[in-house]
């Protein structure tokens, strides 16, 4: 029976595995077993990515000790940023907003910041930001970006005006 690592309420690319329901999202975030499995499998993705999480209970992230290897797997193939899309989409239907801001503003970081992931910023920047819930988080991660960006007068993710006042 096929299922998802990372379910989400939207159908992906394995055509056999159903779409979650409300109902089961509901189900799993009583569970504290699945909820417990779900963190676990998030830190092995992030293992292979060569992420750590370094507070469980904030989402608070730092590179892993082969995080110039691991960033070159991600570097190489773009098919790693729609599973971390996808990561990031299931973060947020399983209550787990704030670890979304944590790896958005990380691989922002990297990308914009340390120039490490230079294959990774569209998909940051176009994908990962978007999939942030909470608006407020998501505006701070929008001037972050905008801070960071290089020409900044390229920045297409918000409007500039209101970017220069934002607080």
């Amino acid at each position: 029976f096929p299922f998802r690592l990372f379910p989400l309420r939207e159908p992906g690319m394995n055509w056999y595995a159903k779409p979650l329901t409300c109902r089961e999202i509901q189900a799993f975030k009583k569970s504290k077993e699945v909820m417990q499995r779900f963190i676990r499998a998030y830190q092995l993705m992030l293992g292979f990515y060569g992420i750590v999480l370094i507070n469980e209970e904030t989402g608070e992230l730092k590179r892993a000790e082969n995080w110039a290897e691991r960033f070159q797997n991600l570097n190489r193939f773009g098919h790693n940023n729609l599973r971390i899309t996808r990561i990031l989409k299931c973060l947020g239907e399983m209550g787990y907003e704030h670890y979304q801001v944590h790896l958005v503003k990380f691989f922002l970081t990297e990308t914009l910041v340390k120039e490490t992931l230079p294959n990774v910023k569209r998909s940051a920047l176009d994908y990962f930001l978007f999939t942030i819930r909470s608006k407020q988080k998501r505006r701070e991660l929008v001037h972050y970006a905008w801070q960071h960006f290089r020409p900044r007068d390229s920045f297409v993710w918000g409007p500039h005006h209101k970017l220069l006042k934002y607080r």
